[in-house]
């Protein structure tokens, strides 16, 4: 039987082989996709989710550092039946004859990779960032792109000034048309030129008057291997979109929903905090746009004794008698009596301690698994299997730590980072 060949067949690419650097010690011993969020997903469950709730349902995640704990995740996630001829497959940097180094940026990913993509014979590709937060239906950007007759399409959102510094800008004609591209201006830079139309500035916030690029495309796929064969342009963002501009249709399609780019270790933090909010921006409770991850089949949370105000709690934890305000507690959290968490983001931990290890803790003077006694913690990130004992003080003191590693912990813009596995003894401050 003959291929249908107008039939649109859409490929998802999802972007995380990046060493995370601005998200360490968070990726030290993870890739960035891996991090967890919001107590029990993973980064990488946002665009995955996208995908699926949009329909695209073949879906390649390309990565290159520390991709064990992803594989993991992914390969206890996603499993389509067979009938739908759908997957989330990860294609790991590699090697080969033809190409002996590793991936040196996101279009570089692509290229290195695209062997892999055109047994799909897709029609187009959707290329998306792995460390983004955000509902997107994605199936009306590829009726936009579709009907507009595009070559690529970027998904922008509007900006201020003073964040328009922080991606790249475009400027666009009444139609949409991207006419030029500029990567992270100067903050003194004269942007006026780049103002968007008033007529597209209907709905838009009198102060977003810029458009910057969320790092999502759709590429006809012509078009796609075109680009990445004309030279060897390494980043998307960076080289492929402002050169494309010039030699291509590539239209703007304007995001007007919550969209945040959560690549450092503060944004993460404040992404994190905000689901804790009455009404956040970012609703994980939508059954019409649901956020897929692994299911883990663990008991009910257990709570002892408590005073919890504006937290979410994840499963499989034990509270006792504790007092938690605005902080999010992941999968199998352990907190005991009198301890009291402001902000805090608590990861949790991938297994329970079991009486002979607790045992052996004791033995050993180490803590056990969670948070002991009488702790006080407030604006910090506990990061998985983290061992904290009695009586400790975190961030509680206004000490100023500069940033960067301080062996247990790290510090990033104020915010303390305990670290993955980290023991921190009784009565220590931090």
């Amino acid at each position: 039987m003959q291929r249908d060949r107008k039939k649109i067949r859409v490929v998802c690419l999802i972007l995380g082989g990046g060493k995370g650097t601005r998200l360490f010690p968070l990726t030290k011993e993870r890739s960035k996709p891996a991090v967890s969020f919001g107590g029990k997903y993973r980064l990488v469950d946002i665009p995955i989710s996208n995908c699926i709730n949009s329909g695209f349902k073949k879906i390649y995640l390309l990565t290159q550092y520390n991709s064990t704990s992803l594989h993991h995740h992914i390969t206890n996630s996603y499993n389509f039946d067979r009938f739908s001829s759908g997957f989330v497959e990860i294609l790991a940097a590699e090697q080969t004859l033809e190409n002996d180094s590793f991936h040196q940026g996101t279009a570089d990913s692509v290229r290195k990779s695209f062997q892999h993509f055109t047994i799909q014979n897709p029609t187009h590709y959707l290329i998306l960032s792995g460390d983004q937060l955000y509902h997107m239906d994605l199936k009306a950007f590829l009726d936009y792109h579709i009907k507009s007759k595009a070559d690529i399409s970027v998904a922008s959102t509007a900006v201020n000034r003073s964040d328009a510094s922080r991606y790249g800008i475009m400027k666009i004609n009444r139609e949409s048309k991207i006419l030029d591209f500029k990567e992270k201006p100067s903050p003194d830079e004269d942007l006026t030129k780049w103002k968007i139309p008033e007529s597209l500035k209907k709905d838009i916030p009198h102060e977003k008057e810029y458009l910057a690029s969320m790092g999502i495309y759709i590429f006809n796929a012509k078009t796609l291997e075109e680009v990445l064969n004309a030279n060897d342009s390494k980043d998307f963002g960076k080289e492929v979109i402002p050169a494309s501009v010039k030699n291509h249709k590539v239209n703007s399609y304007l995001f007007d929903g919550y969209w945040e780019d959560i690549g450092t270790i503060k944004s993460f933090y404040e992404a994190n905090i905000k689901l804790t909010c009455i009404d956040p921006e970012f609703n994980i409770y939508d059954e019409d746009e649901p956020i897929y991850t692994h299911p883990r089949n663990l008991p009910p949370s257990k709570i002892n004794k408590a005073f919890i105000e504006s937290s979410l709690t994840s499963e499989g934890c034990i509270i006792t008698d504790a007092t938690i305000k605005h902080s999010i507690i992941g999968l199998r959290s352990v907190i005991e009596g009198g301890t009291n968490l402001d902000h805090v983001v608590m990861m949790g931990a991938d297994f329970y301690e079991t009486k002979d290890e607790r045992q052996q803790n004791r033995e050993e003077n180490k803590p056990d698994l969670g948070i002991g006694r009488n702790c006080s913690i407030r604006k910090t990130i506990i990061d998985k299997n983290a061992h904290i004992g009695d009586n400790v003080r975190i961030n509680m003191d206004g000490r100023i730590y500069e940033n960067g590693d301080h062996g247990n912990f790290y510090c990033a813009d104020g915010i303390i980072v305990i670290r993955k596995g980290a023991y921190i003894p009784n009565g220590t401050v931090i």
